[in-house]
């Protein structure tokens, strides 16, 4: 039987937020008696993840996603349920557990701007009780296969914000975490980088077996990474599962892209049978139920002049949304 590497059990972060109404008035009267209001960040939130998995944990801005990752990361104490990593209680901040850890935020540095990325993870090696041959050994893997052997001696200030995150990564990296929390790696990355850094990624979790939870708005980064995925909303636990499952479930049908040698051709026979979503210049997209489109695309190659056809499930981006408008799945 698989480790459980990560258990939620009914996690739950209320936070007590002081509210008052606009005006000089308002401003004097809170003074000396505040009013304040419960916001739900995270309400029964449970799930567990297996030793090495790589989860995406992906919902809208405001959803509870880092509020959660907090919890698990022993920064915030949740106002009920429990949890464990790595076999801790986070929350308890145990040295041997910060050592088992680490976070990496997109938007926020570790990072020194006025020296070297080098000095700095000597420092968290040091802090961090790396032995040095572990840490010459990690450094190395590390570097070579982010390819950043130039940027170790030169000032993080002078940095891309992709060089810079490699450096992030590094530094999350240096003592060797069993479980890995990365909250929008990519985020403000250029296409090429972001794809850097995903094959870097998988690449570390095979080499070393990281349990790693990815939080990301770029479905790219999803689909790249992650075969299963927990999905927030309002602080509630949506879905959890299978990437797959998603569309099965929530998307019954299939994208079937045609391009025809003719521009004039049309589907009149079809109309009752699928939905023609565009027909322009000879290229046609239709809509038609999964299983029903097998058939459809031995008619059609039959049939019709074809010179590509492609048959695709909906953009994940799409499936997400309507999860996002319809609060269920």
């Amino acid at each position: 039987m698989a480790e459980q590497q990560i258990i939620a059990d009914s996690l739950t972060k209320v936070f007590r937020v002081p509210i008052r109404k606009t005006g000089l008035v308002a401003a004097f009267s809170s003074l000396g008696k505040r009013k304040y209001e419960e916001v739900n960040a995270v309400q029964n939130v449970s799930f567990s993840i297996e030793r090495g998995e790589m989860v995406g944990f992906i919902g809208p801005n405001g959803a509870g996603k880092t509020t959660t990752l907090k919890m698990l990361a022993g920064l915030l104490h949740p106002s009920s349920g429990t949890a464990r990593v790595a076999g801790f209680v986070p929350w308890e901040r145990k040295n041997d557990f910060l050592r088992q850890i680490s976070m990496v935020l997109g938007n926020k540095s570790q990072m020194l701007w006025d020296i070297p990325p080098l000095e700095t993870f000597r420092v968290l090696a040091e802090i961090y009780r790396v032995p040095n041959s572990e840490y010459n050994q990690t450094l190395d893997e590390l570097v070579t296969m982010l390819e950043m052997q130039s940027l170790l001696t030169r000032p993080v200030r002078t940095f891309s914000l992709g060089e810079r995150m490699k450096c992030e990564l590094v530094a999350g990296l240096i003592f060797r975490p069993a479980v890995l929390f990365l909250d929008e790696p990519t985020l403000g990355l250029d296409t090429l980088m972001q794809v850097r850094l995903r094959e870097f990624i998988s690449q570390y979790n095979r080499l070393y077996g990281a349990t790693i939870i990815l939080t990301s708005h770029y479905m790219a980064d999803v689909l790249a990474l992650c075969p299963r995925v927990i999905l927030i909303h309002h602080g509630k636990l949506l879905y959890s599962g299978p990437l797959t499952q998603l569309s099965d479930r929530l998307a019954p049908y299939k994208l079937i892209k045609i391009s025809l040698s003719g521009s004039d051709n049309i589907l009149p026979d079809l109309a009752d049978k699928v939905e023609i979503l565009e027909n322009v210049d000879g290229r046609l997209t239709l809509r038609v139920g999964r299983d029903e489109a097998p058939a459809l695309t031995s008619y059609l190659l039959n049939s019709l002049p074809i010179t590509d056809l492609a048959v695709e499930d909906p953009p994940l981006e799409a499936v997400i949304d309507r999860i996002y408008r319809e609060e269920t799945i």
